[in-house]
């Protein structure tokens, strides 16, 4: 028999109190950081210290919507116009509202009778990368992230290419991947996961533009094949993420072709670009990939984590997983689109789906096109207005939203990457700006993301005044 505090957590009046005025919580949020109201983004705490006092919280007696209050204020505010650090998009309104309604619903998505409404949208979802892309037979699904994104394109590249049925009968001989050096990490992973180890994972060196060295990639292959490797597919960059710059897709494709290889394109960042009518050129050849991933949760604005795995030919997108399990269904010979868990490593698949078709609804496809536009326009933007600064430098152009630089006025080479790492760790310190780092052939650079439509030239400006005034106290 159910309790009185069992009718208490699934009360809908409860619900519809606490709901309005998390609502309110979070309009006021957007307004205070949208318009960059907000003083800071980001009110840092050492991470032992804000351990502490959640522990400490636990044991107190708080409200509803004072916990919800209480996380808005502790955590970082990407919708503010000075977060340009990590690739996570500021949710547009209308996919958060769509999560909302997906997490209360809770259809679980391994069988079409799990989630009959998110099912059909996803399928909905999918036709519209694929028809964007260029495929007239393209497939595929959503998934949990570019990590698992990749990890799954890899697999059902292993299912078309490799010489044994490594899934039935284990592994028969020694496989390979090539892949840029400046790839995501992520890519390395997936490879130990399946199995390949480091010698398999065949890093590609790139040229001073940062792209893959498509001129080496024979000659890496070559050498792969006499060491006894059994080279399965390449991998092209869109863009790589450290860098911001795509690699040559086209020339990519036509090694692919030439040796038999699976092209997989890693667009989990960039792949967006597809949407753009000005930037799309950066995603040339990009139909000729067998395989391609695509976050929602960066340049697309949806909430996280949503992303696309997208097949050029509908048979490969059911091949990977393929095993029984006929407690979810019925005929295991069918393909049953409907039916995820036949085609994603996840059985309880969250439904991502209304988080992409809730923004195409409401906007249409030039939101899209719109958002992508306006990051890469900021990008690019930044990476020139620093060009006119001498006490600044540049890694490399910028090529979409990415850009890499470091203040060097007045500072050795040898003490560069010491100042910058000190300028950065103050930054975030101080909450009034947050960007990141990275390490570009063995140099640490300071690095924007562009991932706020709102962020200005006038805000790009205002942290360049601020890295001079950290700097010249230092």
């Amino acid at each position: 028999m159910s309790t009185s505090l069992l009718h208490k957590a699934y009360d809908s009046r409860l619900f519809n109190e606490q709901g309005n005025d998390l609502v309110q919580q979070i309009s006021h949020y957007l307004a205070q950081n949208i318009s960059g109201e907000a003083p800071t983004m980001n009110a840092w705490v050492d991470p032992q210290e804000e351990y502490a006092f959640w522990k400490a919280y636990t044991n107190e007696n708080h409200p509803t919507p004072s916990f919800f209050e209480t996380v808005l204020k502790r955590s970082i505010h990407i919708h503010h116009p000075h977060c340009i650090g990590h690739q996570v998009a500021p949710t547009v309104p209308v996919s958060a509202l769509a999560t909302l309604l997906s997490a209360q619903l809770n259809n679980g998505m391994a069988v079409y009778e799990m989630g009959q409404a998110s099912s059909a949208i996803e399928r909905v979802v999918i036709e519209f990368f694929a028809e964007t892309i260029g495929w007239a037979n393209g497939d595929g699904f959503l998934t949990s992230g570019g990590t698992l994104a990749n990890l799954t394109a890899l697999l059902a590249a292993r299912k078309a290419k490799a010489s044994s049925d490594v899934w039935n009968e284990g592994h028969g001989r020694k496989l390979a991947i090539m892949v840029s050096e400046e790839a995501h990490y992520c890519v390395d992973r997936s490879a130990r996961i399946m199995g390949l180890g480091e010698a398999g994972i065949i890093k590609v060196p790139v040229g001073d533009d940062y792209k893959i060295r498509v001129d080496l990639l024979q000659q890496y292959y070559n050498k792969a094949t006499q060491d006894g490797f059994e080279v399965i597919s390449v991998i092209g960059s869109a863009p790589s993420t450290s860098t911001g710059i795509y690699d040559d897709l086209e020339g990519v494709s036509a090694f692919a072709k030439a040796n038999n290889l699976w092209f997989h394109v890693d667009g989990a960042h960039g792949g967006a670009a597809i949407f753009s009518k000005k930037y799309k050129h950066l995603v040339n050849g990009i139909a000729e990939a067998d395989s391609v991933i695509i976050d929602g949760h960066k340049m697309m604005g949806t909430s996280s984590i949503t992303t696309a795995v997208l097949f050029k030919n509908t048979a490969d997108s059911y091949a990977t997983f393929s095993q029984k399990a006929q407690y979810l269904w019925e005929q295991n010979d069918d393909p049953d689109w409907y039916n995820y868990a036949k085609r994603t490593f996840e059985c309880t698949k969250s439904m991502m789906s209304l988080r992409f078709y809730a923004i195409l609804n409401a906007y249409g496809v030039a939101f899209f096109d719109d958002f992508v536009t306006t990051l890469y326009d900021s990008g690019r933007t930044f990476s020139e207005v620093l060009k006119q600064h001498p006490d600044f430098e540049i890694a490399l152009e910028a090529q979409s939203n990415i850009v890499c630089f470091r203040y060097t006025a007045g500072i050795s080479k040898a003490k560069i990457q010491e100042v910058n790492k000190t300028i950065r760790k103050q930054l975030l310190e101080e909450g009034e700006f947050y960007i990141v780092s990275t390490v570009l052939k063995g140099e640490m650079w300071l690095r924007t993301t562009f991932m706020n439509p709102f962020t200005t030239e006038a805000h790009t400006q205002k942290l360049i005044e601020k890295i001079r005034t950290i700097a010249k106290k230092l």
